[in-house]
């Protein structure tokens, strides 16, 4: 049902009416976020700028049993933010402060709409480190990346978003403010309703606050990028390195097609005559990390690296890294749609998963390029596809359901970071059971009686 006059008019009044998006032209860029394929008009966008506007919009919904869908930037990749028919989106983008950096606590508060490129600058400043780093970071906000979990390309190393959080604002469903979390690094006092909220998409509270747990800035880094001939060497590699007891920051692979896409795209200097790539960096203390430099170097040697490249500097270092970090652009350039996937398999079983994606891609004559995060088992089979083309997005689909059948079967996972949203809900009965699954709608119900959170996300 369309939004009515009244509720538009209590919208406005919460917010202001410049806050509030009615006209079609203005929707049409919140109809959709990163995830190709999925797009749908909502009622209208709504802009506060405090959680006191936020718990007021989310009092108006629940009596009216509007659906709301709250958004960041927009950069999701499972259609965790696509509206649904008549429903309002409450973008938090406007609630992007910084409120405190607690240097003898080594914490950062911040509201949803900050980005990660704006907390891990201000962390930098006062020289510390906030690690996760989504490959969306610049754009991406932080209240985006606790919904989804994100990860990145240091998660190896530091984990995922989760592993940062110390404390959440959140607004329920029926308006009501909920703080959860603090300062301390010991609290096991009664559930811990934090970590409900990360990774729940948008379906059981608003997040409007977040804060963070910081590191100290890793005194030395170190980046080497080694070339291969056969994607097992670049596996055999990785498995090496971690049975040398090297936990490194970051252990990124791209296959052939995407190397070849990033160089065309980016200009690194990357070698066109491989089949793998891998982008190795080490950070902490200079002594460890000259040692364990020299040691990746070795064991990539050891392994057939047809050249490895060490960084002599920062600037070498942006420039190598930027082979792994251009890889969804320059993938994106080759076909008019770009499907990212996500799906994480145990180390052990990498180079099979990326064997059979490649068979998959010949079965279904589909261009995948495959790049990821080898280090944790993380893989992002990329589809240069169309979707005009309704027989090949079909393949496609059919493609989909294969890699993702295959990634259970090898003890892995239907998602790593993307999380499920309206992209990946058909696969998630199977990999969690059935247990799990009634468990999880009854958590829904009971934060959300009347459904309106992000509804149709993650399950029916």
């Amino acid at each position: 049902m369309a939004l009515t006059h009244d509720t538009l008019a209590a919208l406005g009044q919460i917010v202001g009416r410049e806050n509030v998006l009615t006209a079609r032209e203005d929707l049409i860029p919140y109809a959709f976020d990163g995830t190709a394929a999925l797009k749908q008009l909502p009622g209208c966008v709504v802009f506060p700028r405090e959680t006191a506007q936020v718990a007021a919009i989310l009092k108006l919904a629940n009596q009216t049993r509007t659906p709301v869908v709250t958004r960041g930037s927009g950069t999701g990749l499972s259609g965790g933010s696509v509206p649904v028919p008549d429903c309002i989106v409450l973008c938090l983008v406007k609630m992007d402060r910084i409120l405190e950096l607690d240097r003898a606590n080594l914490t950062l508060l911040a509201e949803a709409g900050a980005t990660t490129q704006a907390i891990s600058d201000a962390a930098l400043a006062a020289g510390l480190f906030y690690p996760p780093d989504p490959g969306s970071m610049k754009i991406s906000t932080i209240g985006g990346n606790v919904a989804e979990n994100s990860g990145g390309l240091r998660g190896l190393k530091y984990g995922i978003t989760r592993n940062y959080v110390m404390g959440l604002e959140v607004v329920l469903p029926d308006g009501e403010v909920c703080w959860t979390g603090n300062k301390c690094v010991k609290d096991v006092a009664g559930y811990s309703l934090r970590d409900l909220f990360i990774g729940s998409e948008g379906t059981l509270g608003v997040i409007t606050r977040v804060l963070l747990r910081l590191l100290p800035k890793p005194a030395a880094k170190k980046t080497l990028l080694a070339t291969y001939a056969a994607m097992d060497q670049a596996a055999q590699t990785v498995s090496d390195i971690i049975a040398a007891h090297i936990i490194p920051c970051t252990l990124e692979f791209l296959d052939r097609t995407t190397i070849h896409c990033v160089e065309d795209y980016a200009h690194v200097g990357l070698p066109l005559d491989c089949e793998a790539l891998l982008l190795m960096e080490t950070d902490g203390h200079p002594a460890a990390v000259a040692e364990e430099a020299a040691k990746m170097e070795e064991l990539a040697r050891k392994n057939g690296a047809l050249q490895v490249r060490v960084a002599a500097d920062e600037a070498e270092a942006t420039r190598l890294a930027a082979a792994r970090r251009n890889a969804f652009s320059a993938l994106a350039r080759v076909a008019p749609t770009t499907i990212l996937e996500d799906a994480t398999v145990p180390r052990s079983e990498l180079a099979r998963m990326i064997r059979f994606i490649e068979g998959v891609a010949r079965k279904y004559r589909l261009k995948i390029g495959t790049f990821g995060h080898m280090g944790d088992g993380n893989l992002h089979p990329t589809f240069l596809t169309d979707e005009r083309n309704a027989e090949e997005m079909h393949r496609v689909e059919e493609a989909f359901k294969e890699i993702f059948d295959e990634a259970i079967r090898l003890g892995g996972t239907i998602t790593g970071e993307h999380g499920i949203g309206l992209a990946k809900k058909s696969f998630l009965p199977r990999f969690a059971g059935e247990v799990p699954m009634r468990v999880m709608r009854e958590v829904r119900r009971a934060f959300d009686p009347n459904g309106i959170l992000n509804p149709g996300k993650m399950f029916d």
